[in-house]
């Protein structure tokens, strides 16, 4: 992925009626820890109570043994989080765990609210006290101050007040529900583990702790876990699907199962197959961005017949640099994630794949790495669209103006680049690999928001 990344937006879990489950979510949060790095947590459910650890950081520096250990019980969810609607500060860890006059609940979420400034300014105007400034503390607050009499009701009206993306899990002392939005943006998978259920973002989390998996939650789909099993309810208006296509493209990882139980390894050797039918190119060799474009570049080295190298290595290990050296060091942002290996690349013409092209910047730092190390030719590759719009589902990217392709042509970035072709990925070609009979949100390609945009969207582009 092109560098300003966009990032993902969560990664969630929820475990019932399985034992250790706070130790289960853990596993299964190191198995979504690519979904965020900011900060993780896990609530769990023992004896009428929630027990609640949570941290900015990474999942193995947030938890150890003796955290685990003080999160009892047989019920848990977790949360790992990039920060999208809310900025990266620690009382926007999720889950979020509230008191209020029918009990306890922790909620996690991934996606976000289209209409969320809307209604936080309803909530504040009845006197309502935000403790942070993410948009998934507005579901607690819906909830609480529902006159309704039951908790079920309490939440169908909340979510029946709502716009947007959201995967949701809501934890209580004696019940676990999950809940997808009725355009089913963001990801849920349901699994089973002994005797009890598992519902995750992805279904590498289930694999990780042995659970089979069942089955995809639907785009509305209200799922309530107590102690007479797995009840499913489907209470909402049917809506369009629109299932973020950049699941598939890159955000989802490789081992995961896509929808109609496709591996999302082999949609992105297909992309990259669709992309070298598109843009075919007379070169020696084919390599790919670490690691997101790695399966697409395979696929494009397939179909061309052209051989696939391992032309650029990347430090898993870099964190976050303290230092920014002088000039001198050319590239540096790009050098210290990859390094080009000189005997792949030199007097090579070389196709480079990645996955999608944001500011372009980094694949500009690229193709000059790949020159300094021998290349005779570059061309780029992008098993993507052009991505000309932002997402307001959950998605932190750029803002319109730092989204080179909504402003510059193809050959424009080209040129920019220095590149000696650069080729995207057609919506057609896109759409003719993804599973079939999914709807597909492709907004940040084509601009067509399936739920709206939030009211300041005008603001932004003016602003942008």
């Amino acid at each position: 992925m092109e560098s300003r990344i966009p990032r993902e937006e969560c990664g969630i879990v929820g475990i019932y009626n399985a034992p250790e489950a706070s130790k289960l979510a853990y596993l299964a949060l190191y198995a979504l820890q690519h979904r965020g790095q900011e900060s993780a947590g896990i609530v769990s459910a023992e004896d009428g109570r929630l027990y609640m650890h949570k941290s900015k950081g990474l999942v193995a520096d947030v938890f150890s043994a003796d955290t685990l250990e003080a999160l009892p019980g047989a019920r848990a969810i977790g949360h790992v989080r990039y920060s999208t609607t809310g900025s990266n500060m620690e009382a926007n860890v999720q889950p979020l765990l509230a008191n209020y006059h029918a009990g306890s609940l922790a909620v996690a979420h991934n996606g976000n609210l289209t209409n969320a400034d809307a209604l936080r300014a309803m909530i504040e105007k009845r006197g309502a006290i935000f403790q942070t400034t993410t948009d998934s503390e507005i579901f607690l607050h819906l909830i609480a101050h529902s006159a309704s009499s039951t908790f079920k009701e309490a939440l169908l009206l909340s979510l029946m007040r709502t716009k947007g993306a959201f995967s949701l899990l809501l934890l209580r002392p004696d019940s676990m529900v999950a809940v997808r939005d009725p355009n089913g943006f963001r990801p849920m998978v349901i699994g089973k583990l002994g005797d009890g259920y598992v519902v995750a973002s992805e279904t590498c989390a289930f694999d990780i702790m042995g659970a089979e998996y069942i089955r995809e939650a639907l785009p509305g789909e209200i799922l309530t876990f107590d102690k007479d099993g797995m009840h499913s309810e489907m209470p909402f208006a049917k809506s369009e699907s629109a299932y973020c296509v950049f699941e598939n493209i890159y955000y989802s990882r490789p081992d995961s199962i896509a929808s109609n139980g496709r591996s999302i390894y082999e949609i992105r050797a297909d992309l990259g197959r669709e992309l070298a039918r598109e843009f075919p190119v007379e070169a020696d060799v084919v390599i790919g961005v670490p690691d997101s474009a790695i399966p697409a570049s395979i696929g494009y080295a397939q179909e061309s017949g052209i051989p696939y190298e391992m032309g650029l290595i990347r430090n898993h290990y870099i964190g976050r640099t303290f230092i920014e050296p002088q000039q001198s060091i050319r590239d540096f942002g790009a050098r210290i994630k990859y390094n080009p290996v000189r005997g792949v690349l030199e007097g090579k013409r070389v196709v480079v794949v990645d996955d999608s092209i944001v500011r372009g910047t980094t694949i500009k730092k690229m193709v000059n790495m790949l020159r300094r190390a021998g290349a005779k030719e570059v061309h780029v590759r992008s098993s993507a669209p052009p991505w000309i719009h932002p997402c307001y589902y959950g998605v932190d990217t750029p803002s319109p103006k730092e989204l080179v392709a909504s402003y510059m042509t193809p050959q424009e970035i080209c040129e920019m680049v220095k590149a000696d072709s650069l080729g995207y990925l057609s919506i057609e070609g896109m759409r003719k690999v993804m599973p079939a009979g999914v709807g597909y949100c492709q907004a940040c390609f084509d601009g067509i928001y399936a739920a709206g945009k939030p009211a300041n969207f005008v603001k932004e582009i003016m602003e942008g």
